[in-house]
C-alpha cells in the first residue's frame, strides 16, 4: 500500500524569505505546484483558499464540497484533500504554519478557530457578494505585503491573516442559528472542549462516562450539549473522529486491516468492520479499493 503524498510549503516558496508563509493567485498556484496531482494528499501546514471563478469539487478528509465563486475553504494539516477544477479556476491561496501564526498571538491558538479546529464543523463557506468583495480586499492586500520588502513585513501578513479569519470565524457563526442564544454559545465553548478531550483520547477511551467525567458534568448533560451544538450524539462524534482516523491509516499506513484495528482500539477486527461500515457506509476494503485505486 504506497502512502500518500505530505505536501510542505518549502515545496511551493521558490526562493522566498520565509518557509512560514506562503501567497499565490490559484492560477499560478496551480501551475507551478500541483496542477496535475489530483489524487489524494495532505499538507503539514494551515491553508486558505477563495476561489473568485470558475467551478469544480474539492474532497477534504473524504467530505465533497462543491466549488464556486464565493467559496471559502480552511484545512488544517494532516487533513487528506483533493479536487477537481473546471480550467478557468481562479482565486487566492495562502499556507501559514502554526509556528508563525502563535508565536506572535501567544493566546490565540489557530486551532481555536472552529473551521481549524473541529473535525464536525465544515470547512467551507460560500460568501455572498458583499462578504466576496470584503475577502478580497484582504486578500489582495495580503497579497501586496506578501510581495513586498517593506518594514513590518510579518506584522502585517498576520493582522490581516487574523481579520480573515475572525471575520470568517464570524460568519460561521451567523450560519449556526443554534449558536444565537447566549445559552447556545455557553453550550459551544463545553462543545470545543469535548471535541478538545476526543482529539487527545479518542483512540483509548471512546465512552460517554469517560468525557463527561473528564468535563465535570453528567452524561447526560454531554449529550444535551452536543445535540444541541452539532445535532449528534456524543457516541456518533467519538466514532466519526475515530473512522475518521482509520480512513486515513488505511491511506497512510503500511499495515494490515486488522493492525490498523488494533491501534485504534478494537480487539475485534470484526466490531471494527461493523462500525466503519455503519459510520461510512462501505467496509474498509471497499474504501481502499476506492480512494486507492
Amino acid at each position: 500500500m504506497d502512502s500518500i503524498s505530505v505536501l510542505h510549503m518549502d515545496l511551493f516558496q521558490a526562493g522566498k524569505d520565509t518557509s512560514d508563509f506562503y501567497f499565490n493567485n490559484l492560477k499560478n498556484h496551480l501551475v507551478v505546484g500541483h496542477r496535475h496531482l489530483e489524487k489524494p494528499h495532505r499538507h503539514d501546514f494551515f491553508a486558505a483558499i477563495l476561489f473568485t471563478r470558475g467551478t469544480g469539487v474539492h474532497e477534504i478528509d473524504f467530505q465533497r464540497y462543491d466549488v464556486s465563486k464565493g467559496s471559502l475553504f480552511f484545512m488544517s494539516p494532516g487533513q487528506i484533500h483533493s479536487w477537481e477544477l473546471s480550467e478557468d479556476i481562479d482565486g487566492y491561496i495562502f499556507f501559514c504554519s502554526q509556528q508563525f501564526y502563535e508565536m506572535h498571538y501567544v493566546n490565540q491558538k489557530l486551532r481555536h478557530f472552529s473551521f481549524f479546529g473541529s473535525v464536525t464543523y465544515p470547512r467551507k463557506l460560500q460568501l455572498t457578494a458583499c462578504e466576496l468583495e470584503r475577502k478580497l480586499y484582504l486578500f489582495k492586500e495580503l497579497q501586496n505585503e506578501y510581495l513586498s520588502r517593506d518594514l513590518l513585513k510579518n506584522g502585517l501578513i498576520l493582522s490581516l491573516m487574523s481579520q480573515i479569519f475572525i471575520h470568517s470565524a464570524r460568519a460561521f457563526s451567523k450560519d449556526a442559528d443554534h449558536l444565537a442564544s447566549s445559552t447556545s454559545l455557553s453550550y459551544f465553548k463545553h462543545y470545543q472542549d469535548f471535541e478538545n478531550l476526543v482529539e487527545q483520547y479518542f483512540m483509548a477511551e471512546k465512552s460517554i462516562a469517560f468525557y463527561s467525567s473528564k468535563m465535570n458534568i453528567s452524561s447526560k448533560h454531554l449529550n444535551r450539549i452536543i445535540q444541541t451544538v452539532v445535532q449528534k450524539t456524543a457516541t456518533e462524534v467519538i466514532t466519526e473522529r475515530v473512522i475518521l482516523e482509520a480512513k486515513r491509516m488505511l491511506i497512510y499506513l503500511d499495515e494490515s486491516l486488522v493492525e490498523i484495528a488494533f491501534r485504534l482500539g478494537y480487539e475485534e477486527y470484526s466490531y471494527f468492520v461493523r462500525v466503519f461500515r455503519k459510520t461510512s457506509g462501505m467496509t474498509p476494503t471497499e474504501f481502499i479499493r476506492k480512494y486507492k485505486a
